[in-house]
């Protein structure tokens, strides 16, 4: 005999759930921007499977897809959703809720958002501003793209370009910035300030299956080098333990924090890369300068007309946050690009790698002192007067 979840009477959060699950085609990454378990999310689709009469999703190896009788579901579900949505946002607006602008960030996993939250709230102190943090930096994408958010914070890997929805612009942070690793301190390749990928061939890799790209980014690196270690999937959350014991070294961000028994070192030629830009919606006209030439680190992917709700239909201000406040996107990305360079600086590896590549991130900070570039071992011999 086999047993079946028991029937739920159909929902908006349900319907929501099965919107969450086709648009990040992951039931991982579904739960995580739901802000619930996989198991929980699990054991709800299959109650509204059981309601509905029919499979909604089929698991496949590049993820959970729609059935026929899902993408039907679906057609009928992204309305409600939508109304939904806009009869809250309707309701809150006539109560006087929404007298106060709203601005909604997104984020990959990065110690920079703290910074950015607080230069954000003290540039806009009456607004309520919110963080929502997904590793999957399409997801994130696709929620700016529909009005779920105002900009997002995501990083690309090289090699492995995300899908940038119609209608969403980005401003580059950082072109390509290495990726170092992170290793047990008594490995014996942690003795060296750089490490050679080489160094690591014998051990195991581990990445994080919902990161996009991480996995099919090494493996194209290491084959490049000529190398072939085995590769797990994993949770970075919970990988320093497995690091620090050695069973596995990882990838890491380089403003990554050291943790004990983990070293986190730089690989020689930074084999390993990923670009840093916030996302937005494209505005509906090119703002230039005075000479009325485009923003250069505006990169644009959509066309100036303005782009429709994915969900709805309905065509979306890109200069308006969800109160139809002006949305300055110039002045967020300031504030990030103050935020990332301040945790940069504060990384000790990392600030060696910026002022030795003449980072253009180093045009936030105020030339370094001779003690300064003397205290990173940068400073070369002193001038004879």
């Amino acid at each position: 005999m086999r047993s079946y979840a028991p029937a739920v009477e159909l929902e908006v959060r349900h319907l929501r759930a099965l919107c969450a699950i086709a648009d990040t085609g992951s039931l991982r990454k579904a739960a995580r921007q739901l802000g619930m378990t996989q198991p929980s999310l699990t054991t709800q689709l299959r109650r509204i499977e059981n309601t509905i009469g029919g499979r909604l999703f089929s698991r496949e190896v590049t993820g959970s897809r729609p059935t026929p009788l899902g993408r039907s579901v679906l057609c009928r579900a992204r309305p409600i959703v939508a109304e939904m949505n806009a009869l809250v946002d309707e309701v809150r607006l006539e109560a006087g809720q929404t007298a106060d602008a709203r601005l909604r960030i997104g984020s990959t996993g990065s110690r920079a958002v703290v910074g950015w939250l607080r230069r954000l709230r003290a540039r806009y102190p009456d607004a309520d501003t919110t963080i929502h943090i997904d590793v999957s930096a399409n997801a994130l994408l696709q929620m700016v793209a529909a009005n779920q958010l105002d900009v997002a914070f995501v990083h690309e890997v090289e090699g492995a370009p995300l899908r940038v929805p119609e209608g969403v612009e980005r401003r580059v942070l950082v072109e390509r910035e290495p990726q170092f690793v992170a290793l047990a301190e008594t490995h014996p390749a942690a003795a060296r300030p750089v490490v050679p990928l080489a160094d690591l061939a014998a051990d195991q890799w581990m990445v994080d299956p919902s990161v996009d790209g991480e996995g099919p980014g090494l493996r194209r690196v290491l084959a490049a080098a000529g190398l072939n270690p085995r590769v797990v999937y994993g949770d970075y959350l919970t990988a320093a333990d497995l690091v620090a014991s050695g069973e596995v070294v990882t990838p890491c961000q380089p403003t990554a924090r050291s943790r004990q028994g983990v070293a986190v070192r730089p690989l020689h030629g930074d084999p390993l890369t990923v670009r840093l830009f916030l996302a937005s919606r494209a505005v509906p006209a090119v703002r230039g300068g005075a000479d009325g030439s485009a923003p250069d680190a505006v990169v644009r992917t959509g066309a100036t007309e303005p782009a429709p709700d994915p969900v709805s239909g309905v065509p979306i201000d890109p200069d308006a946050t969800a109160s139809g406040a002006p949305l300055d996107v110039d002045a967020l990305f300031g504030d990030l690009a103050d935020a990332y360079f301040e945790i940069a600086w504060a990384s000790v590896a990392y600030r060696q790698w910026l002022v030795r590549n003449e980072s253009p991130l180093l045009r936030f900070q105020e030339p370094a002192t001779r003690d300064e570039l003397d205290i990173l071992g940068l400073a070369g011999p002193a001038e004879v007067s």
